[in-house]
Protein backbone atom coordinates (compact mmCIF):
# COMPACT_ATOMS: atom_id res chain seq x y z
CA UNK A 1 0.00 0.00 0.00
CA UNK A 2 1.41 3.38 -0.77
CA UNK A 3 1.99 6.33 1.74
CA UNK A 4 -0.29 8.93 1.83
CA UNK A 5 0.76 12.43 0.91
CA UNK A 6 -0.80 15.70 2.61
CA UNK A 7 -1.16 18.62 0.14
CA UNK A 8 -1.92 21.92 1.20
CA UNK A 9 -3.91 24.76 -0.31
CA UNK A 10 -0.99 26.62 -0.78
CA UNK A 11 0.72 23.99 -2.43
CA UNK A 12 -2.16 23.71 -4.93
CA UNK A 13 -1.88 27.45 -5.71
CA UNK A 14 1.85 27.35 -6.09
CA UNK A 15 1.34 24.34 -8.76
CA UNK A 16 -1.37 26.05 -10.40
CA UNK A 17 1.18 29.11 -10.88
CA UNK A 18 3.95 27.18 -12.02
CA UNK A 19 2.28 24.86 -14.56
CA UNK A 20 0.67 28.50 -16.30
CA UNK A 21 -2.55 27.27 -15.20
CA UNK A 22 -3.30 30.52 -13.10
CA UNK A 23 -4.99 32.64 -16.17
CA UNK A 24 -7.32 29.70 -17.02
CA UNK A 25 -8.29 29.24 -13.29
CA UNK A 26 -9.31 32.73 -13.13
CA UNK A 27 -10.76 33.03 -16.30
CA UNK A 28 -13.23 29.83 -14.92
CA UNK A 29 -14.01 31.96 -12.13
CA UNK A 30 -14.72 35.09 -13.78
CA UNK A 31 -17.03 33.22 -16.13
CA UNK A 32 -18.98 31.51 -13.14
CA UNK A 33 -19.43 34.69 -11.35
CA UNK A 34 -20.48 36.55 -14.68
CA UNK A 35 -23.12 33.24 -15.38
CA UNK A 36 -24.45 33.82 -11.68
CA UNK A 37 -24.83 37.29 -11.71
CA UNK A 38 -26.90 37.14 -15.36
CA UNK A 39 -28.97 34.62 -14.15
CA UNK A 40 -30.41 36.05 -11.10
CA UNK A 41 -30.51 39.48 -12.99
CA UNK A 42 -32.80 37.64 -15.09
CA UNK A 43 -34.49 35.83 -12.22
CA UNK A 44 -33.14 32.20 -13.64
CA UNK A 45 -33.47 29.38 -11.14
CA UNK A 46 -32.57 25.76 -11.32
CA UNK A 47 -35.70 23.67 -10.69
CA UNK A 48 -35.26 20.56 -9.37
CA UNK A 49 -35.94 17.88 -12.07
CA UNK A 50 -33.72 20.05 -13.81
CA UNK A 51 -30.68 19.18 -11.23
CA UNK A 52 -31.45 15.98 -11.22
CA UNK A 53 -31.26 15.60 -15.10
CA UNK A 54 -28.28 16.79 -15.43
CA UNK A 55 -26.80 15.01 -12.15
CA UNK A 56 -27.95 11.82 -14.12
CA UNK A 57 -26.35 12.79 -17.22
CA UNK A 58 -22.95 13.82 -15.23
CA UNK A 59 -23.43 9.82 -13.70
CA UNK A 60 -23.83 8.49 -17.44
CA UNK A 61 -21.10 10.00 -18.95
CA UNK A 62 -18.60 8.77 -16.21
CA UNK A 63 -20.09 5.48 -15.88
CA UNK A 64 -21.04 6.00 -12.46
CA UNK A 65 -24.12 2.83 -12.09
CA UNK A 66 -23.88 2.68 -8.53
CA UNK A 67 -23.80 4.37 -5.85
CA UNK A 68 -20.10 3.83 -4.46
CA UNK A 69 -18.98 4.43 -8.00
CA UNK A 70 -20.28 8.07 -7.17
CA UNK A 71 -19.00 8.25 -3.72
CA UNK A 72 -15.50 7.44 -5.63
CA UNK A 73 -15.14 9.49 -8.38
CA UNK A 74 -16.29 12.22 -6.03
CA UNK A 75 -13.43 11.40 -3.76
CA UNK A 76 -11.01 11.55 -6.95
CA UNK A 77 -11.85 15.02 -7.59
CA UNK A 78 -11.84 16.37 -4.36
CA UNK A 79 -15.30 16.84 -4.39
CA UNK A 80 -17.51 16.94 -1.46
CA UNK A 81 -21.50 16.01 -2.19
CA UNK A 82 -22.33 20.19 -1.70
CA UNK A 83 -19.70 20.89 -3.98
CA UNK A 84 -20.57 18.22 -6.69
CA UNK A 85 -23.92 19.79 -5.79
CA UNK A 86 -23.38 23.93 -6.91
CA UNK A 87 -21.44 22.25 -9.61
CA UNK A 88 -24.80 20.56 -11.46
CA UNK A 89 -26.68 23.93 -10.09
CA UNK A 90 -23.69 26.21 -11.89
CA UNK A 91 -24.03 24.00 -14.70
CA UNK A 92 -28.03 23.70 -15.45
CA UNK A 93 -28.00 27.88 -14.89
CA UNK A 94 -25.52 28.05 -17.71
CA UNK A 95 -27.41 26.09 -20.01
CA UNK A 96 -30.84 28.09 -19.00
CA UNK A 97 -28.84 31.55 -19.29
CA UNK A 98 -27.85 30.45 -22.78
CA UNK A 99 -31.32 30.15 -24.17
CA UNK A 100 -32.47 32.62 -22.23
CA UNK A 101 -29.94 35.11 -23.88
CA UNK A 102 -29.75 33.75 -27.45
CA UNK A 103 -32.13 31.49 -28.08
CA UNK A 104 -34.43 33.92 -30.28
CA UNK A 105 -31.32 34.78 -32.04
CA UNK A 106 -30.13 31.99 -33.81
CA UNK A 107 -32.23 31.93 -36.51
CA UNK A 108 -31.84 35.60 -37.55
CA UNK A 109 -27.51 34.84 -36.69
CA UNK A 110 -28.22 31.75 -39.48
CA UNK A 111 -30.17 34.00 -41.98
CA UNK A 112 -27.71 36.79 -41.86
CA UNK A 113 -25.05 34.40 -42.32
CA UNK A 114 -26.07 31.19 -44.16
CA UNK A 115 -23.73 31.26 -46.71
CA UNK A 116 -21.29 30.71 -43.96
CA UNK A 117 -23.30 27.40 -43.17
CA UNK A 118 -23.63 26.04 -46.89
CA UNK A 119 -20.93 23.03 -47.81
CA UNK A 120 -19.39 23.03 -51.71
CA UNK A 121 -18.88 19.85 -52.95
CA UNK A 122 -15.29 20.24 -55.14
CA UNK A 123 -12.20 18.72 -56.72
CA UNK A 124 -8.63 19.56 -56.19
CA UNK A 125 -5.44 19.54 -57.84
CA UNK A 126 -2.39 21.79 -56.35
CA UNK A 127 0.70 21.61 -58.94
CA UNK A 128 3.67 23.29 -58.28
CA UNK A 129 4.52 24.98 -61.51
CA UNK A 130 1.82 27.99 -62.62
CA UNK A 131 2.32 27.62 -66.47
CA UNK A 132 1.23 23.88 -66.05
CA UNK A 133 -1.68 24.53 -64.23
CA UNK A 134 -2.86 26.72 -67.03
CA UNK A 135 -2.14 24.75 -69.73
CA UNK A 136 -4.33 22.02 -67.74
CA UNK A 137 -7.33 24.50 -67.40
CA UNK A 138 -7.38 25.21 -70.57
CA UNK A 139 -7.40 21.32 -71.72
CA UNK A 140 -9.69 20.64 -69.37
CA UNK A 141 -11.56 23.81 -70.52
CA UNK A 142 -11.72 22.24 -74.13
CA UNK A 143 -12.43 18.73 -73.03
CA UNK A 144 -9.11 17.20 -73.90
CA UNK A 145 -8.84 16.37 -70.38
CA UNK A 146 -10.76 15.08 -67.43
CA UNK A 147 -10.58 16.51 -64.08
CA UNK A 148 -9.93 13.15 -63.00
CA UNK A 149 -7.30 11.75 -65.08
CA UNK A 150 -5.37 15.32 -63.65
CA UNK A 151 -5.96 14.03 -60.27
CA UNK A 152 -4.43 10.93 -61.18
CA UNK A 153 -1.40 12.01 -63.09
CA UNK A 154 -0.56 15.02 -60.34
CA UNK A 155 -1.71 14.04 -56.87
CA UNK A 156 1.01 12.56 -55.02
CA UNK A 157 -1.60 11.57 -52.34
CA UNK A 158 -2.26 7.97 -52.79
CA UNK A 159 -5.98 8.09 -50.74
CA UNK A 160 -7.13 11.74 -52.52
CA UNK A 161 -5.61 10.12 -56.21
CA UNK A 162 -7.60 7.83 -55.91
CA UNK A 163 -11.17 9.75 -55.53
CA UNK A 164 -9.70 12.09 -57.99
CA UNK A 165 -9.03 15.16 -55.98
CA UNK A 166 -12.39 14.89 -54.28
CA UNK A 167 -12.23 17.35 -50.90
CA UNK A 168 -15.44 16.03 -49.54
CA UNK A 169 -18.13 18.58 -48.22
CA UNK A 170 -16.58 21.97 -47.35
CA UNK A 171 -17.66 24.40 -44.96
CA UNK A 172 -16.34 28.18 -46.28
CA UNK A 173 -14.16 28.58 -42.76
CA UNK A 174 -12.17 25.09 -44.37
CA UNK A 175 -10.87 27.03 -47.19
CA UNK A 176 -8.40 29.83 -46.92
CA UNK A 177 -10.09 33.31 -47.20
CA UNK A 178 -9.04 33.37 -50.91
CA UNK A 179 -9.83 30.28 -52.57
CA UNK A 180 -13.13 30.49 -50.17
CA UNK A 181 -14.06 33.51 -52.10
CA UNK A 182 -13.00 32.03 -55.71
CA UNK A 183 -14.88 28.81 -54.65
CA UNK A 184 -18.16 29.95 -53.26
CA UNK A 185 -18.85 32.84 -56.46
CA UNK A 186 -18.79 29.94 -58.95
CA UNK A 187 -21.81 28.84 -60.44
CA UNK A 188 -21.60 25.22 -60.08
CA UNK A 189 -21.01 23.17 -62.10
CA UNK A 190 -17.66 25.43 -62.69
CA UNK A 191 -13.88 24.99 -63.09
CA UNK A 192 -12.28 27.39 -61.54
CA UNK A 193 -9.06 29.61 -63.11
CA UNK A 194 -5.85 28.49 -61.13
CA UNK A 195 -5.66 30.24 -57.73
CA UNK A 196 -1.92 31.03 -56.46
CA UNK A 197 -1.33 30.55 -52.34
CA UNK A 198 1.75 29.22 -50.21
CA UNK A 199 0.97 25.39 -50.94
CA UNK A 200 1.08 25.93 -54.69
CA UNK A 201 -1.31 26.36 -57.42
CA UNK A 202 -5.08 25.05 -56.78
CA UNK A 203 -7.12 23.49 -59.71
CA UNK A 204 -10.35 23.32 -58.71
CA UNK A 205 -13.67 22.03 -60.15
CA UNK A 206 -16.85 22.80 -57.96
CA UNK A 207 -19.34 20.46 -58.28
CA UNK A 208 -22.09 21.85 -56.50
CA UNK A 209 -23.34 23.59 -53.01
CA UNK A 210 -26.10 22.37 -50.42
CA UNK A 211 -27.55 24.68 -48.50
CA UNK A 212 -27.60 23.86 -44.64
CA UNK A 213 -30.69 23.06 -43.01
CA UNK A 214 -31.36 24.81 -39.40
CA UNK A 215 -31.41 21.56 -37.40
CA UNK A 216 -31.50 20.83 -33.84
CA UNK A 217 -27.39 20.10 -34.41
CA UNK A 218 -26.94 23.14 -36.41
CA UNK A 219 -28.74 25.28 -33.68
CA UNK A 220 -27.19 23.92 -30.86
CA UNK A 221 -23.80 25.13 -32.39
CA UNK A 222 -24.73 28.69 -32.89
CA UNK A 223 -26.24 28.63 -29.37
CA UNK A 224 -23.06 27.89 -27.92
CA UNK A 225 -20.63 29.86 -30.11
CA UNK A 226 -22.67 32.93 -29.26
CA UNK A 227 -23.02 32.32 -25.72
CA UNK A 228 -19.01 31.49 -25.54
CA UNK A 229 -18.44 34.28 -26.93
CA UNK A 230 -20.86 36.54 -24.66
CA UNK A 231 -18.36 34.80 -22.22
CA UNK A 232 -14.93 36.00 -24.06
CA UNK A 233 -16.76 39.35 -23.59
CA UNK A 234 -17.50 39.09 -19.63
CA UNK A 235 -13.54 37.53 -18.98
CA UNK A 236 -12.24 41.01 -20.73
CA UNK A 237 -14.55 43.07 -18.68
CA UNK A 238 -13.08 42.15 -15.85
CA UNK A 239 -9.77 41.42 -14.73
CA UNK A 240 -9.29 39.39 -11.58
CA UNK A 241 -6.60 39.16 -9.40
CA UNK A 242 -5.39 36.32 -7.08
CA UNK A 243 -6.14 37.64 -3.46
CA UNK A 244 -2.61 37.07 -1.50
CA UNK A 245 -3.07 35.50 1.59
Amino acid sequence: MSDSLTVSLEEIVYQVKCSGQLSTILEGIVIRKAIAAAAAAASIQAKPEELQQAADAIRVANNLHRTEDTWAWLQKQGLSLDEFEAMIHDTVLSTKLAQDLFADKVEPFFIQRKLDYSQVVMYEVVLEDEDLAMELFYALQEGELSFHSVAHQYIRDSELRRSGGYRGLLYRTDLSPKIAAAVFAATPPQLLKPILSSKGVHLIFVEEFLQSELDSALRYQILSNLFTNWLQEQIKQYKPVLEQP
